[in-house]
């Protein structure tokens, strides 16, 4: 049987590794078969030794990745195997092995807190809350791959903060789009945390996402090495295959089962938004946006008690985020955020709220823009129906709990008095919509009413921001007399101005003021918009300087066009009336009582 490679010498300096590798056989015991395929291609029972890795040399400093690609029998594993040698207390993915009977969560590391193990396997690939409370042997070979690659990390971070992470056949039994998320992924955590890390996989499709800082391209034992520059915190590689559009309720159903609570309570649904595949229409993203609760305590300290029972105020300028879900695949590269904060504009009211567990953990929420406004307490009497379950000796996350509320009349009056509570703050509904829930949909919505503490986010829209360009005011016009055509008049001459931004004392102005003799009405500019001046025939420059204290007061400054809108009405209505006396005299009085009847203009 062919034995373990057999290492020229090498050494390892810093971060300076030399590494090149001989393939040598052992002596194989002669059959009839081995003697037929030596014989048919003349070829010896004992080879000579092969030389799989000529000597090359990786820099491998914290913070960096070094990725070793080539076709299957290239020399990957056996570069892998040397730097084992060579890295003192390097991490093997492959070798991690988890306690039995324990759930992943545990079995990440002693010493971390849990924020932490659920950022590493969210950035690992394993984002889903029911996959943290399986055992390892209840895993696919996928999951239990991206469970050995969270650990590794959690260990190299902690236990060894020096030493060298090597993973061989790097996600090579995954998908494509969910090796590039975990490459995405694992690219910012390795930055974030000063990590060293060493990969090797055939295929190169994740080298976008990855970033590697060294490249080593392996081909019949000859070594291609490649520096790169690293831009952290570019967007996914697939990112540009997605678009946002709007979508429906019925978009949910596909994701209702990838979400945490697992259901389709989404209350009054007010817009969806899906993220989709442009190119083969793949839904990869969900946002549901619903009609708010009616009373929240939080949200009444953020609003300043605006919204206290006023419903009809509430329902017009408040919105709720229900639902954010995104593919398991694409989990921890930054969609999430990147949903949510392009369309929150898209929503069409004042503010949007959201609760969110989650929000303890990962600051999804606060990325797309939204502020964190606390932590919602558990009520008292829900605390109190804690208690008596308590002594009862029913423990609300056993397996048993939907059966003893099916069956014992006192757990499902505690449970029934939870739940209507939790409706009638929320949907302004409780004994009707209790009536129709089964009780396995009771306990399991017990169970989230006592378990969770939402973080409750607020997003308020903008101002629009004030338009800072110099505004047309008129300083002087006389109104058209009647029946004559105001540019026929000899004192037609006007003279317009444009006023400075908001926030200025003082401003300089040029005026151009048409001649009598003028066919155009004159186009008037300040000094700032110099390019858009010119010199007509029949008009003369002149420059006039206007402290704003002789502008018109603080209304008129506000809506500089209102006097002009009220006199160009009031010119049209004197035109229309002196049309009138020239028509038909029965129309004439109709006209009469219509003017009559039209309020007089504001001055």
């Amino acid at each position: 049987m062919p034995g373990p490679p057999r290492f020229r010498a090498g050494d390892c300096t810093g971060g300076r590794v030399r590494l090149s590798g001989v393939y040598s056989t052992s002596g194989l015991t002669a059959t009839p078969r081995t003697t037929e395929i030596s014989a048919c291609f003349g070829l010896s029972r004992q080879p000579d030794s092969t030389t799989i890795l000529r000597p090359f040399e990786i820099n491998l400093l914290p913070g960096r990745i070094v990725l070793i690609t080539g076709p299957s029998g290239s020399g990957k594993s056996t570069a892998l195997m040397q730097m084992k040698r060579r890295l003192p207390g390097a991490v093997l993915v492959q070798r991690q092995c988890f306690p039995p009977r324990r759930a992943v969560i545990d079995g990440l590391a002693n010493s971390a807190s849990t924020a932490d193990a659920i950022a590493v396997l969210t950035a690992c690939g394993l984002a889903e809350a029911p996959l943290w409370l399986k055992s390892f042997d209840e895993l696919s070979a996928g999951e239990k791959f991206r469970a050995r690659l969270a650990r590794g990390l959690i260990r190299q971070g902690q236990d060894l903060p020096t030493a060298a992470m090597i993973c061989d056949e790097f996600c090579s039994n995954l998908h494509r789009r969910c090796a590039r998320a975990i490459s995405y992924c694992l690219r910012k955590l390795v930055a974030r945390r000063r990590l060293r890390l060493v990969v090797a996989c055939a295929n190169d499709d994740i080298v976008a996402d990855l970033q590697p800082d060294t490249v080593v391209r392996l081909a019949r034992g000859h070594a291609a090495i490649e520096h790169r520059a690293v831009r952290i915190g570019r967007p996914l590689s697939d990112r540009a295959r997605m678009c946002i559009t709007r979508g429906g309720k019925r978009d949910y159903e596909a994701f209702s089962a990838m979400h945490y609570r697992r259901t389709d309570e989404l209350g009054f649904v007010s817009k969806v938004f899906v993220l989709r595949d442009r190119f083969n229409t793949e839904i990869l993203g969900i946002v549901v946006y619903a009609h708010p609760p009616m009373e929240l305590s939080l949200r009444n300290q953020a609003t300043g008690g605006q919204f206290v029972r006023n419903p009809r105020l509430l329902n017009r300028r408040v919105r709720i985020l229900r639902r954010l879900v995104i593919h398991p695949d694409l989990r921890g590269c930054g969609l999430g955020h990147y949903l949510v904060r392009r369309t929150l504009p898209l929503v069409g009211t004042d503010f949007v709220e959201c609760l969110a567990s989650m929000g303890a953990f990962h600051p999804v929420f606060e990325k797309a823009g939204m502020a964190r406004i606390g932590q919602c307490e558990i009520p008292d009497r829900t605390q109190t129906a804690l208690r008596r379950l308590e002594d009862l000796g029913v423990d609300p996350r056993g397996r048993d709990f939907p059966l003893r509320v099916a069956r014992s009349s006192r757990v499902r009056e505690l449970v029934l008095e939870v739940v209507r509570n939790w409706y009638r703050a929320t949907t302004a509904e409780g004994r009707d919509r209790v009536a129709r829930q089964s009780f396995e949909f009771l306990a399991q919505a017990f169970r989230g009413i006592i378990g969770s503490r939402p973080v409750y986010y607020l997003w308020k829209r903008r101002p629009k921001r004030a338009h800072l360009k110099p505004r047309t005011c008129l300083l002087a016009r006389r109104p058209a007399p009647v029946g004559g055509n105001p540019r026929n008049r000899p004192d037609a001459g006007a003279r317009s101005i444009r006023l400075p931004p908001s926030g200025a004392t003082s401003c300089s102005f040029e005026v151009l003021e048409r001649s009598p003799g003028a066919s155009e009405t004159p186009a008037i500019s300040s000094p700032s918009g110099g390019a858009g001046l010119s010199s007509r025939h029949g008009k003369r420059r002149s420059a006039l300087s206007v402290p704003l204290e002789s502008l018109p007061d603080q209304k008129d400054r506000m809506n500089p066009t209102a006097p002009l809108r009220e006199e160009a009405k009031q010119d049209r209505r004197s035109e229309s009336q002196a049309r009138a006396h020239r028509l038909d005299p029965r129309k004439r009085a109709v006209t009469s009582r219509r003017a009559r009847r039209r309020p007089p203009a504001r001055r």
